[in-house]
């Protein structure tokens, strides 16, 4: 069942009042879906004609080689959107895949009901679309900021540029970090014992503490 409360609150919809959300859905709607852990929502080179928002659980947006060596991108958490870069090409091919990494719940819209307004040009979707907008804005900003990671030369520098914007987007120097330690080598496209052996070098050189998932930079 659709909660349109709860998706009010989701940056897609901001600012569009509930009575208005009905009249979104109501034209762009395609499908609401559950997914189980580790379902493919899309692959390389599929056409995506629709837009994904995850009403619960996460998502990866991941890239797989011809080896199937994965490499993280994204992950992406209840209120984000997916696919909306790809449905705006061209082509409407994916050039990555994306995955669920626990039980989630997808909403799907029909991408150019989305985003070409009615003869009626209603205020509300004008305002749909430049939230989508911002969502792709906001979607290259943390794509901007993997590049930023993997960009640094040696390992323990991806290791602190990583552990370092997490603390400036959660406004901490103690935060949780949303990897495991196999997710977080795929992300910093490293060794996953590597990975494992730097961050015990960097606690016992002081630069930081961790227990599990949680972090402090000193």
């Amino acid at each position: 069942m659709i909660d349109l409360d709860k998706l009010a609150t989701y940056p897609l919809f901001n600012n569009i009042k509930k009575e208005d959300l009905k009249n979104v859905l109501g034209c762009s709607y395609i499908a609401y879906k559950t997914f189980s852990k580790g379902d493919y929502l899309a692959m390389t080179d599929d056409e995506i004609h629709y837009i994904g928002i995850i009403c619960k659980g996460s998502v990866q947006m991941i890239k797989e080689d011809y080896w199937g060596n994965k490499t993280i991108l994204l992950h992406m958490h209840t209120g984000e959107v997916f696919g909306e870069t790809f449905v705006c090409s061209a082509s409407f091919l994916s050039q990555v895949s994306f995955i669920t990494t626990e039980k989630t719940e997808i909403m799907f819209l029909d991408y150019y009901k989305v985003m070409h307004t009615c003869s009626s040009s209603c205020p509300h979707h004008n305002k749909l679309i430049s939230n989508m907008l911002r969502c792709i804005g906001e979607k290259n900003i943390k794509l901007m900021e993997k590049v930023e990671v993997v960009s640094k030369k040696t390992l323990r520098d991806k290791i602190m540029t990583y552990l370092a914007i997490e603390a400036k987007n959660q406004g901490n120097n103690e935060f949780t970090i949303q990897f495991s330690r196999i997710e977080l080598s795929e992300y910093l496209c490293a060794d996953r014992s590597a990975v494992t052996r730097e961050l015990a070098s960097m606690r016992d050189d002081g630069l930081i503490e961790f227990e599990k998932n949680l972090f402090k930079i000193l």
